[in-house]
Formats: C-alpha cells, sequence, structure tokens
C-alpha cells in the first residue's frame, strides 16, 4: 500500500472511491440552493463555467463536423456503388439520396428525444444502460469508441489526402502531415470544447456556405460550366449489370456513411450551456436540416448535369466545376473540403470523453476518465483519444483507403441499440404520443439495423471482420475493469458502515541518508504517525575512506540532534540500503507483534517541472523494494520547495 502526501499541506485529499452504478436520473440541485437547469435538474451553469460551454451554433462547430464533412465522400460512396450499374444505375442517386436523408429526419428526431430524456449525455449507452441491460449497454458504449476513434484517423488521413492531391509532392510526408494535424487539434480540445467551438466556426461556416452556394447555383444551370472530368478515365462499368434489391442496398448502406456524428451532440449535452437541453435539441435539429438540404442537393446536381465517377477527380469536385466553373469559388470550396475534413476529428474528442466519463462513473473504465480538469475539460478521455488514433494512421500509413471499410460500422451498431432502446422507453413511461414516438423509433431500428447488417456483409474480407472482433473484446475489457472494482468494493467494504476504530501497535521506520531539513520533517510526520519510530541508515563496511567519514559524520550529527528516535546502521558492502532495509523490515516483523509497519520515505517536490532531474529518486527504488519484499506501508512524503 502507497500513501504520498506533501508535508506542507495542511490536508491530503482523500481517494477516490468506487462508484456504484447510477441510474439514469437527473442530477441533483446545486448545493448553492439555485434552481434546477430545466430538463437537467442541475443547477445553472453561469460566469466562467459558462465561458466554458457552447452554445447552440458553437456545438455545429465543435460536434458537427464530422457530420457536415461527409457530404464530400457521402454522395461519391452512393454513385460509385451505382456506377456498377452504368448510366442507368446513377439515375437512383436521387432516390437512394432521399431513402437516406428520410432515416436522417428519423435519427434527428429520435436523438433529439434521447437529449430531453438523457440530459446528463451518453446516448445510446445512456439508453440502452437504462432499458436494455448492462450488457447491451457496453455493446453501445464499445461500438461508439471503435467510431469514435476511427472517425478520427478517417477524417485527418481524408483531409491530408486531399491536400496531397492538390500539392502532389507532399504525398511522402503524408503520415508526418496527418500526425501534426491530430496534434493540433489535440491541442486545441486540451483547452477546452469551447475553445475548439471559436477556433472552428469560421471554417464550418465557410464550407457549409460553400457547398449550399453551389447548390443554390447549379439549381438555375441548364449546363454545367466547367468539365473538369473531360480527359479523366470514367469508372462506370463496361458490362453494367442490373439495377437491384442488393445494388440498391449496398448503395443505400455505403452512403450512410454521411450520417456519422449524427450521435454526437446527445452523447455531450453536458457540455451545452443552461439551459443545456434546449441548446443541443437546437443544435441537433439545425444539424439534421443543414445536411439533409446539403445531401438532397447535390444529388440533384448530380443528376442534372449526369455526372459519373472519373478517376483522380471527386464528384464534389466535378459538381463545384459544373456550377461554378474553374475559378476562384472551384479553390474555395476545395479549400474549405479539406481543412474540414482535417477538423472533422473535432467531432470525436467532443462527444468520446463524455462517453468515457460515463463509462467510467458506472466503473467500467478507469475511474481518471472522470476527472475533468480546468476549462470542462476530460483531459485524460482527450489523450486517450489521440492516442488511440495515432497509433491508427501510423498502422496505416496514413493511407485512407486502409481505414475506410472499417468506417461507420460501430455507429450503426449504436444507432439500431438507442432505437429499440427508445422504443422501450416510450412503453415504459406512457405519455400522450408515445405510440407515435415509439413507432418513429421503431421504424428507425429497422432502417438502421438493416444499414448495419449491408454494411457488415459488404465490407466483411475488406476489413469490417476486425470490428467484428474488437467489439466483444472491449465488451470483455469493460465488464472485466468492473468486475475488479467490484472486488476492490468488496475488500474496502465501501458502501459499509465500517467497525469501530482500535488502536493499533505500529511501527515507522524513517531511511535517512543525512542530517536535513528533510530529515526533521519526516521524523516529525514519524512520530505522530506510529508508536514506535526507527530511523535507519546504511554503513559501508567497505568502500573508501569518504563514505565512512560521511556515516560517522551522521552518527555525530544525530547524537548532537538527539530527536528522541534511534538511529539503526545497517551494514552493507556497496552502500546499497534498498536490500539491508527490506532484511530489517522482516526480521523486526518476525520478532515483533506489530499490526502495522510503515516506511516513510522522504522526497524532495521541486518548485519547476525542469528541475526534477537534478534529485535522486531513490524514494522509488526504496518504494519498489519494499512492496515487492515485504507486507510493509509505503509512505512517500514530499517536502516542496519554494524555488
Amino acid at each position: 500500500m502507497d500513501t504520498e502526501a506533501p508535508a506542507t499541506t495542511a490536508a491530503a485529499e482523500p481517494p477516490t472511491a468506487a462508484v456504484p452504478e447510477a441510474a439514469a436520473t437527473p442530477a441533483a440541485p446545486g448545493e448553492d440552493g439555485e434552481p434546477p437547469e430545466p430538463g437537467t435538474g442541475r443547477a445553472p451553469r453561469s460566469g466562467a463555467e459558462g465561458r466554458d460551454r457552447l452554445t447552440a451554433l458553437g456545438g455545429l462547430a465543435a460536434l458537427s463536423l464530422d457530420a457536415m464533412a461527409s457530404v464530400a465522400y457521402g454522395p461519391e460512396a452512393i454513385v460509385v456503388v451505382l456506377a456498377a450499374a452504368g448510366a442507368h444505375g446513377l439515375g437512383f442517386t436521387l432516390p437512394v439520396t432521399i431513402a437516406i436523408a428520410v432515416l436522417l429526419a428519423v435519427l434527428t428526431l429520435s436523438y433529439r428525444q434521447v437529449i430531453a430524456a438523457f440530459p446528463d449525455g451518453g446516448g445510446s449507452y445512456a439508453v440502452a444502460r437504462t432499458h436494455l441491460g448492462r450488457r447491451t449497454a457496453l455493446v453501445a458504449a464499445g461500438s461508439l469508441v471503435i467510431d469514435y476513434v476511427l472517425n478520427v484517423a478517417v477524417s485527418v488521413t481524408a483531409g491530408v489526402a486531399a491536400l496531397t492531391s492538390a500539392f502532389p509532392g507532399l504525398y511522402g510526408d503524408r503520415l508526418w502531415l496527418c500526425l501534426a494535424v491530430l496534434a493540433l487539434v489535440t491541442a486545441i480540445n486540451l483547452r477546452g470544447i469551447a475553445e475548439s467551438a471559436r477556433a472552428f466556426m469560421i471554417p464550418t461556416a465557410v464550407f457549409v456556405i460553400s457547398i449550399l452556394t453551389v447548390v443554390a447555383v447549379g439549381l438555375f444551370r441548364h449546363a454545367p460550366v466547367g468539365l473538369l472530368a473531360a480527359g479523366h478515365t470514367s469508372e462506370l462499368a463496361a458490362h453494367a449489370q442490373s439495377v437491384g434489391v442488393l445494388l440498391l442496398l449496398r448503395a443505400f448502406a455505403s452512403g450512410c456513411s454521411a450520417l456519422t456524428g449524427v450521435e454526437a451532440i446527445a452523447n455531450a449535452v453536458p457540455s451545452f450551456r443552461a439551459p443545456g437541453v434546449k441548446r443541443a435539441q437546437h443544435t441537433e435539429m439545425a444539424l439534421g436540416g443543414l445536411l439533409g438540404a446539403m445531401l438532397i442537393g447535390l444529388a440533384v446536381l448530380i443528376g442534372r448535369f449526369h455526372l459519373q465517377p472519373v478517376a483522380g477527380v471527386t464528384v464534389l469536385a466535378q459538381l463545384t466545376d459544373a456550377a461554378l466553373g474553374h475559378g476562384i469559388g472551384f479553390y474555395v470550396v476545395q479549400f474549405a473540403t479539406v481543412l474540414l475534413l482535417a477538423l472533422a476529428a473535432n467531432t470525436s474528442f467532443g462527444g468520446l470523453p463524455v462517453l468515457l466519463r460515463l463509462l467510467a462513473r458506472d466503473n467500467h473504465l478507469p475511474h481518471v476518465f472522470a476527472l475533468r480538469a480546468d476549462h470542462q475539460v476530460y483531459r485524460h478521455g482527450v489523450l486517450a483519444l489521440a492516442l488511440a488514433s495515432a497509433a491508427l494512421l501510423v498502422g496505416s500509413g496514413g493511407n485512407v483507403n486502409s481505414l475506410v471499410p472499417l468506417f461507420a460500422i460501430g455507429v450503426f451498431v449504436g444507432f439500431t441499440v438507442c432505437q429499440v432502446g427508445m422504443v422501450r422507453h416510450w412503453h415504459l413511461n406512457r405519455i400522450p404520443g408515445w405510440r407515435r414516438k415509439a413507432a418513429l423509433n421503431g421504424f428507425g431500428a429497422l432502417l438502421t439495423a438493416a444499414a448495419t447488417v449491408v454494411e457488415t456483409l459488404t465490407k466483411f474480407t475488406e476489413g469490417a471482420w476486425i470490428i467484428c472482433i474488437t467489439l466483444p473484446l472491449l465488451v470483455l475489457l469493460f465488464s472485466r475493469i468492473r468486475h475488479s472494482y467490484e472486488r476492490i468494493g468488496e475488500q474496502l467494504g465501501l458502501g459499509r458502515i465500517p467497525e469501530a476504530p482500535v488502536r493499533t501497535h505500529s511501527l515507522v521506520v524513517v531511511p535517512v541518508g543525512g542530517l536535513s531539513r528533510l530529515t526533521r520533517e519526516a521524523v516529525s510526520a514519524a512520530v505522530s504517525l506510529g508508536d514506535e519510530v526507527v530511523a535507519v541508515t546504511v554503513v559501508p563496511t567497505g568502500g573508501d575512506d569518504e563514505d565512512r567519514a560521511a556515516a560517522d559524520t551522521l552518527r555525530a550529527g544525530w547524537e548532537a540532534w538527539q530527536p528522541g528516535v534511534p538511529l539503526v546502521e545497517l551494514p552493507s558492502e556497496r552502500r546499497e540500503l534498498s536490500r539491508p532495509l527490506v532484511a530489517c523490515l522482516r526480521e523486526l516483523s518476525a520478532a515483533h507483534a506489530y499490526d502495522r509497519v510503515t516506511v516513510l520515505i522522504a522526497e524532495v517536490e521541486p518548485a519547476h517541472w525542469w528541475t526534477w532531474p537534478l534529485h535522486n529518486q531513490r524514494g522509488a527504488l526504496i518504494a519498489r523494494a519494499v512492496r515487492r519484499g515485504t507486507e510493509a506501508t509505503v509512505c512517500r512524503l514530499r517536502l516542496r520547495l519554494d524555488r
């Protein structure tokens, strides 16, 4: 057992106890007696805390970049699949997009309801935990964790790929560019989600306005202004297949990649300013409206200009060239797309740390993920996401094509679980209109389940099998962590009234290497902690005259000081403290019936981090040796330096 306490502090912060699983109920009002925030039960946020949270507009910039940026690859994913049926197949682009827009509307309305029902965030996980059981909730949480990590990797690689397409000379450095973009987004999010919203608001606005401009101008064009695809190889199938149900389902499932990120707002409701529920709902509805308008508008232009996929040119680039020509407007749209694709990773940084906080609160992850730093940042969640994404980027070599087959499957598992859970929610809470709401969620569950099955089957050999293995392993990890916390809680007797305290016979051992203020603080603390106190030091049996002189000086100084604590000298040939100390502790424990033996290690805590290497790390070495070789408790007392 280790404990740490600075010698200059009045009291030590108590350790965090394992938190029992909480039901998804509104939090209690604030301790200051302020009226609760409407829809949440929490005290309203104000002052500096409010400034570190999101407005509705800020929510679009911080939590919707993933969904917004998907218009750059969603329509293209549909067109590429339908191209297998030739020009006739491309005629189904608009109907498939409308079907996706219908699903988007269902999901938007559903998550608007989730926000109101679960104001503490968590989205699919919170719904499943309450209505479908713990195991199903962990499946939803695991799927969201996978999707959030993949979203960061795919968004960054897609943005860098677009950049290297414009500047081919950078292609060889694409991995370093990916890691640089990831580091930038991570650094901004460590400053707080409101800070990231302010940083990304202008790029988001430029992108949305650019796409809507392309759609609006294109609708007034009778023919394309530019012919960017001229001279490029068409990707239409040479021997077109017929348009069947399977082909349409594949196109639908591929286009559903445009819906990733819709759930992020419901996961991060606590990140919004008061009234958080209303702001989050307004953001969700705005996202659904903008995304639906852009998807349908681009699909209409694809049919209007009879565009087809060609090698080396994206569908969005073709549409922009056809509507605006190859002038400055074209490059504005392209660079806005590049920037937003790279920054779309911010959606994950807004949603995943909140989800990890809920998992930690329910004992499915280490409690450190529930700690909140300055600016309302769950720093450990942000850093964990950055490290996992960096590992994916390095593993893929910054190649977006190796990551895309894994994308979107996890989020549709979460979509389906959430829809089924909300059906049960309305069945249990039969408020007026519950049948209509349950029917809406049930219809959404059927659509998202179908999309999940089609996505998994069509992409299984391309890499989706990795998700099928990773998801159960994550669920197993969450379960094992909770089991460990339950075992720890049982041993500590958490939740039970402890027995009456009893006085124990204790010994405190203080290793010393010389006389100083540090020695005085250690001995003073030891006297207050134990019934018996012993100071120990190493006396070299060999060595040079300098070592023996140092031992004599310590012995003489101790006798002159007379602290009332005996100094025990441990002989050692190599002036090594760890082994002689462990042997001494074993002898003392065997010779006396001590209830507890504590080794108090005094250390210096530097005023500045850069001076830390100047101090020896002997305390850590002693603590490790004592833990391995004895049953003694280790207490590391740190004296803070002022300068």
